[in-house]
């Protein structure tokens, strides 16, 4: 059994992990991470629109500041984030940005003159200030009171994975790619490290750090419909879960983008909308404005989902072969704004859905897109529960976005987060040794092995996978979509229960413990069903709607009693996690109010008649 050392374990090699791994070899540590696929195909290179950072350049981001970006984000989770860690985030991200310009993000950058641009499907003309030509650019995203969010056309994670990726190289970071961690190694109080599976031959490694990060990714795939990749299963989390004392924050706030492609569920950027594009029902008529006046189209994706939801129910949806959508025009942007700031959507239309944006409409409805939840942290990205455990990036539970974040604020958080957790974690090291003992690994390593041996013999049973895992998606499609309600999260408490109970039993059809997608799989599929019952139990016992987490039976916001962050972690045995809660936010920088869009009453904390 091959062990390695190493001072910081990455689990994870897209942008946040890699940005940590940066601060953490720049300060002279040494870094590996681990990666299910080679570092530059991780799911951040997927990103298009771009990363928010109140930069103020252009002149419909005129004005702008951190006040302005924090006021958005608070309001943008629906007063559910963690306002120092929103403060942290908003005053760094300028810093950051430019950051990556030096390093060799190509960001579009402002042209002095007289420009056309779009909103709502209307033109306008705006003149940017001679002064700020060559700057950095900003186009409009949804939720926010100005156009901040970087971009470089729509492939910003692209441009940014392959600089960060050049940058992790030029200090030495080793990546191990098609590498997956089975578990982490520890004795219940430290971290050591983790167990970690090769995906090429099979063979089980134990990689000993004096650190560990969880910058994993979210768990997007353990719906049917999403936008994620599919590596996108939850693992880090799902380790974490493991561990029984690492908690999981806010599991029930899953986002939905209003602009999932169908059939394929690939994402088309909410830049489309932020450059002037609208939404159209079956009749071709825009109906944004019907619902959010002010917003519209550019209203925060729980709002926009929630409508065109409600906007299908009425019967104003498409149908089609692959059920009922609505449009998203582009059309009247024009060939070169399309081809060029829009070409990654060009390309994946024509490509994927055989249509050409510039004459046709793109069939669109929301798909799930992100996970506001993950490894619960402080603000120095330290995970609850274990010492030498930290986490970043979506896999985290920092909590910037409480239960909605803002387009673009997840890609500048990779960043923000990646380099902020990074030096954290570079001082953590400068003042921390560790012994590591021999049975926790030994331990760890033998249940790994364990469990390998018996899916491949077929000793606990002989449940498919693949039957386990669609049954699953079934549950989370009813149970926990855009809408949610107490019948429906019952049943799916109850389904899931079963289905842990399936996954224990699972055998495999193939043989070999080498490359086996079946048997990676098969190792993945119980903690995939345990993280859908933590999103299922979580939004049963919520019993109000703020942000993403919308119940029918309860629609008001709760101030008055769920102001606060849902933990959640898992014993062994138990076939439901505990639940217990903390207050949202230790500081209140920005009072609980209107969020400015998206209706509801608010039972305010205060009182509990009153209603704000």
């Amino acid at each position: 059994m091959q062990i390695l050392h190493t001072d910081l374990l990455c689990i994870g090699a897209g942008l946040a992990g890699e940005r940590c791994a940066i601060e953490v070899a720049g300060a002279g540590h040494s870094v590996v991470c681990i990666s299910l696929v080679p570092a530059r195909r991780s799911h951040s290179v997927a990103a298009q629109g771009g990363m928010q950072a109140a930069l103020g350049n252009a002149i419909m981001g005129d004005g702008d500041s951190p006040d302005v970006h924090f006021a958005d984000t608070v309001k943008g989770s629906d007063w559910g984030a963690d306002q120092e860690v929103a403060r942290m985030f908003v005053e760094a991200a300028p810093i950051e940005m430019r950051r990556l310009a030096h390093w060799g993000v190509p960001w579009n950058r402002v042209v002095a003159g007289t420009h056309t641009y779009w909103k709502g499907g209307k033109p306008f003309e705006a003149t940017e200030k001679t002064e700020n030509h060559g700057l950095i650019h900003s186009r409009a995203f949804g939720g926010t009171a100005k156009w901040r969010t970087c971009y470089a056309s729509d492939g910003a994670g692209h441009a940014v994975l392959y600089t960060m990726d050049n940058r992790a190289a030029q200090l030495g970071v080793t990546v191990h790619d098609r590498s997956e961690a089975v578990s982490l190694i520890h004795d219940g109080h430290t971290c050591f490290g983790a167990v970690v599976r090769c995906l090429r031959t099979g063979a089980l490694r134990a990689y000993l750090a004096r650190a560990t990060l969880i910058a994993s990714g979210g768990y997007g795939r353990i719906y049917r419909a999403s936008t994620n990749a599919i590596i996108c299963e939850g693992t880090g989390l799902s380790i974490a879960l493991d561990t029984g004392v690492v908690p999981l924050g806010n599991m029930e706030a899953v986002q939905f983008h209003p602009t999932g492609t169908v059939p394929t569920d690939i994402l088309v950027t909410e830049g489309c909308r932020g450059d002037g594009g609208t939404l159209l029902d079956r009749e071709e008529y825009r109906f944004m404005p019907d619902y959010e006046p002010d917003k519209a189209e550019l209203a925060s994706r729980d709002v926009v989902s929630r409508r065109m939801i409600e906007h299908m129910r009425k019967g104003l949806g498409v149908e089609g072969p692959y059920g009922e959508h609505l449009w998203l025009d582009i059309r009247h942007l024009g060939e070169a704004h399309i081809r060029t700031k829009l070409r990654e959507v060009d390309e994946i239309c024509q490509n994927f859905l055989g249509i050409d944006p510039l004459y046709q409409l793109i069939p669109v409805r929301p798909t799930q897109h992100y996970s506001m939840g993950g490894v619960r942290t402080d603000k120095t990205g330290a995970a609850y529960g274990l010492a030498g455990l930290f986490s970043a990036g979506e896999s985290a539970c920092w909590d910037l976005h409480g239960f909605n974040r803002l387009g673009g604020n997840s890609l500048a958080e990779t960043v923000v987060a990646g380099g902020i957790v990074g030096r954290n974690i570079a001082a953590f090291l400068d003042g921390y040794d560790v012994s590591f003992p021999t049975a926790p690994v030994r331990e760890a390593l033998q249940r790994a092995e364990e469990r390998v041996v018996r899916l491949i013999a077929g000793s606990d049973g002989k449940e498919s996978v693949y039957a386990v895992r669609e049954a699953m998606y079934d549950v989370l499609e009813k149970a926990a979509y855009v809408f949610r309600n107490g019948t429906d999260l019952a049943w799916g408490v109850r389904e899931l229960e079963a289905l842990q109970e399936r996954a224990a039993h699972i055998g495999l059809k193939s043989s070999g413990s080498g490359a086996n997608a079946e048997l990676a799989l098969a190792l993945r599929l119980p903690g995939m069903v345990r993280l859908a019952q933590c999103v299922c139990h979580g939004a049963l016992e919520r019993t109000e709607s703020r942000g993403s987490h919308c119940r029918e039976d309860y629609p008001e916001r709760n101030d008055r009693d769920w102001l606060n962050r849902t933990l959640a972690t898992w014993q062994e045995g138990a076939t439901l996690p505990t639940l217990t809660y903390e207050p949202a936010t230790a500081v209140f920088e920005l009072p609980p109010g209107d969020r400015g869009y998206g209706g509801g009453k608010v039972i305010a904390a205060t009182t509990s008649e009153e209603a704000v």
